[in-house]
């Protein structure tokens, strides 16, 4: 099976003037980063709302973020010539973009949306799939590299089991399933 690369972006809100703060990827291979971003001078919304979700405060990017050139050019050397894929498109394509543009790069892989791996049914099946897929896996949610590997992990079972509801057995065989990338 071909196991696809995701990218997530968590972010300091959730409309104009939002900006990445932590971006985190999984490779076909299971291998992942995942970096806090310091935020860049203008950079000044927040959303307490967003951080209840993501659960970083704005203290640890000042603390512990990556300024913006740094983390382009982490991203531009892990996954150079790949293409990712996002369940956020729209979202994470322009805090990507954002990042980019502050950081004077252009990014090295291509974004792309993961419905476009997905046919119609797999869509209608998406949502609870994931839910069954992250109460197995009990990763945190909206954290950048639990969510990708999430993400990819919900279209692994998708393709291996189709959208049959998901009923975890008890052997030590169900997890490797699962995660297997």
């Amino acid at each position: 099976m071909n196991v696809p690369s995701v990218l997530d972006i968590e972010a300091s809100g959730f409309g104009r003037g939002s900006y990445p703060v932590e971006v985190g990827y999984v490779l076909e291979d299971g291998d992942s980063q995942c970096m806090l971003v310091r935020p860049a001078p203008g950079w000044d919304h927040w959303d307490a709302a967003a951080q209840a979700l993501h659960r970083i405060r704005r203290t640890d990017l000042l603390e512990c973020g990556l300024p913006a050139a740094v983390v382009a050019e982490e991203l531009n050397q892990a996954l150079r010539g790949r293409t990712l894929y996002t369940d956020a498109w729209g979202h994470d394509y322009s805090w990507l973009a954002l990042l980019y543009d502050v950081a004077g790069r252009a990014p090295t892989f291509r974004l792309e949306s993961l419905q476009a791996l997905l046919t119609d049914t797999e869509i209608a099946h998406w949502a609870e799939l994931k839910e069954q897929v992250a109460i197995v896996l009990g990763l945190p949610r909206h954290r950048a590299c639990a969510d990708a590997r999430l993400l990819q992990a919900t279209l692994v079972r998708l393709r291996c089991c189709g959208h049959a509801p998901f009923l975890p057995s008890h052997s030590a065989s169900t997890p490797a399933t699962i995660t297997s990338t």
